[in-house]
């Protein structure tokens, strides 16, 4: 599988797995990788690193926006392989672990087979690992006080957007106006037959009003190039998108 590597800012590329984007944060020869992708993705992930000029060695950390399969796949690779810190939010920390699942299960999503996109998208997620079991052994909570940015590539600042699960976090890059927005907001997805800034499927969410409510956080945030967990960028006030998107929820 061969990833799409987009450049939408200085030192910051959008990449389109087979349903499923990571982002590539490059600061001189080091590098913030968050998300991973799927399990299958993992070709397209080291190919990806490459095509910017990088290399799993130079992966100063993983940051993982929430712990489901097709964004956690290969985050244990990098930390077992290549000693990569993997980081998560702290209430996110025990669902990379696997101390406990919450990920829409195989039972709700037949139920919701009569849904347009629901089964074609379900067949690719279980060929590209979307229910084996991924787990990081050792993930931390991002590192420094409060929640300014991380002294890491990119500089991320981690954005508390709970809702889709416990921990979930989005990333913002103030001085290029970027949102790396995970799940908590999305442009498009196999199981939507909507364009454009959008929350996932309820059956996704761990908790829907938590979701919901999230956006309002993402709707405070001055930026306007959205990096989302699916679908395409979208450029624009994320303020805008993620409004939009709660109007489309509700």
């Amino acid at each position: 599988m061969k990833a799409t590597v987009r450049q939408v800012a200085d030192g910051t590329f959008l990449v389109h797995g087979t349903s499923t984007n990571w982002v590539i944060l490059t600061e001189g020869d080091a590098v913030t990788l968050i998300d991973t992708g799927y399990p299958g993705d993992r070709e397209g992930l080291l190919g990806s690193l490459a095509e910017v000029g990088a290399s799993p060695e130079a992966v100063t950390a993983v940051l993982i926006t929430h712990a489901h399969n097709d964004h956690l796949g290969s985050a244990e690779f990098l930390a077992a392989v290549y000693g990569t810190p993997v980081h998560t939010h702290e209430d996110e920390v025990p669902h990379a672990r696997r101390d406990f699942l919450h990920q829409v299960s195989v039972a709700r999503v037949l139920r919701n087979g009569w849904r347009p996109g629901v089964l074609p998208w379900a067949a690719h997620a279980l060929r590209a690992g979307g229910t084996a079991h991924v787990a990081v052994t050792a993930p931390t909570p991002f590192p420094g006080p409060g929640t300014g940015p991380l002294d890491l590539p990119g500089r991320p600042v981690p954005v508390h957007t709970p809702g889709h699960t416990a921990g979930h976090c989005a990333f913002h890059l103030p001085h290029t106006g970027v949102v790396v927005s995970g799940d908590a907001l999305v442009s498009g997805h196999p199981t939507s037959r909507t364009e454009g800034p959008q929350m996932l499927t309820d059956m996704f969410h761990r908790e829907r009003a938590a979701a919901v409510r999230s956006l309002d956080v993402l709707a405070g945030l001055d930026g306007d190039l959205l990096l989302p967990g699916h679908g395409p960028l979208h450029r624009g006030p994320v303020r805008d998108a993620a409004l939009l998107a709660r109007q489309r929820a509700q």
